[in-house]
Parts: structure tokens; sequence; C-alpha cells
């Protein structure tokens, strides 16, 4: 959890002094978002371009 309020210090640390709280929650959605992506390739859960391509076009 300590690396995690890192990451969150640090990308709020590097936004402009200009940054609104929109700013500040998106970044840190960003930052959630890769994190989960990352853990779920870890796990295998994956999925092949051929496969993500034929569930697009089923939309």
């Amino acid at each position: 959890m300590e690396a995690l309020k890192n990451d969150a210090i640090e990308a709020i640390a590097k936004l402009p002094e200009s940054a609104t709280i929109d700013d500040i929650m998106y970044r840190l959605y960003v930052i959630d978002k890769i994190r989960k992506g990352k853990e779920a390739v870890s796990r295998g859960e994956i999925i092949s371009t051929s496969d993500l391509q034929k569930e697009v076009a089923k939309w």
C-alpha cells in the first residue's frame, strides 16, 4: 500500500500548479487502471488481438 501512496504523491507532484481537482482525480484514475491492467496481465488474464477484433465487430 505504501508504494501506491508514493505513486499517487509523485503523480500529483508532477502536475502543474494550475492543476484542478479534476486533473488530479483523472491522473490517479489512469494510474489505477494501468496498475490493474499490469496485474491482470501478470495473472494471465489477457485476450488475443484477433479475439478482441471479433468482440469489437459484434458491437
